[in-house]
Order: C-alpha cells, then sequence, then structure tokens
C-alpha cells in the first residue's frame, strides 16, 4: 500500500510517498500553494498519480500536547481532503518534525537559507517514516 504523508504549510507543503510496499519513503518534494482548495487538488492529483491509498496528516501540537492554530489548520484540511477524496485521512503527531529536518539539513552541510526549499520535504519523510514505523510494529 502506497502512503502519502503531508506537512501541511502556509505558502509551502512538503510531500512524502512510501514504496509500494508501504516500507520507506520513497520519495519527498515541495508543493508552494497558499490557496488551500487549489492545493487539495493538487495532492488529490499527485496521490492519484502515485496510486497512494492513504493520507497521513501532520498533526502539529504544542509541546505539552495541547492544539493551537496550527493544529486547527490541519483539521480543517483533513476535512477539506475528506470531501474531496474517498482516501481515509489519518492524523500524526508532528512534534519536533521541522526542527529534526532542519536539524538533518544542517548536519548534511545545507545552508540555512536553503533549508526553505527542502525543509517541508524533509519534515514529510519523517512524518512518513515515523507512522511507518510504528506500523511496522504491529
Amino acid at each position: 500500500m502506497r502512503i502519502m504523508a503531508i506537512d501541511l504549510g502556509d505558502a509551502r507543503t512538503g510531500l512524502a510517498v512510501s514504496d509500494l510496499t508501504g516500507m520507506i519513503c520513497g520519495e519527498a518534494w515541495t508543493v508552494e500553494e497558499w490557496n488551500m482548495e487549489r492545493l487539495c487538488g493538487t495532492i488529490i492529483s499527485e496521490a492519484e498519480k502515485r496510486q497512494v491509498e492513504l493520507f497521513v496528516l501532520g498533526l502539529p501540537k504544542n509541546m505539552d500536547g495541547s492544539e493551537g492554530p496550527r493544529a486547527e489548520k490541519s483539521r480543517a484540511f483533513c476535512e477539506l481532503l475528506q470531501r474531496n477524496s474517498d482516501l481515509e485521512v489519518v492524523f500524526w503527531d508532528e512534534r519536533r518534525s521541522s526542527i529534526e529536518a532542519h536539524q538533518i539539513l544542517h548536519a548534511n552541510g545545507k545552508k540555512e537559507k536553503k533549508h526553505r526549499k527542502t525543509v517541508d520535504a524533509v519534515a514529510a519523510s519523517l512524518i512518513l517514516e515515523g507512522y511507518l514505523g510504528m506500523n511496522s510494529m504491529r
């Protein structure tokens, strides 16, 4: 089963898709789009091209586990995806995914200014890897 992880942003959204077996991250990229309706359409189109069967949407929680405006935005986007697609959407606690993504890029010698172009794709791949890892233990 192919799975797509989504790291929702305001202007840039990270996407990552598993391999066909649903074991590892196969590819990751970013989509630049401010309009949530258009972003939803783009994501659904990309999912159809790749025969995705499940969305994993990052749910940004505060460090104390509470939810703020970013989590509300993810929940609203989930509803939009569900209205426009037959695919199931599951949430994944994405606390620290962007921080970890920046650390990975820095450790690999990427300049801070260049992180903006790839950090969301790396964060989406971390969300996907976390979800795949949790499900492989079941």
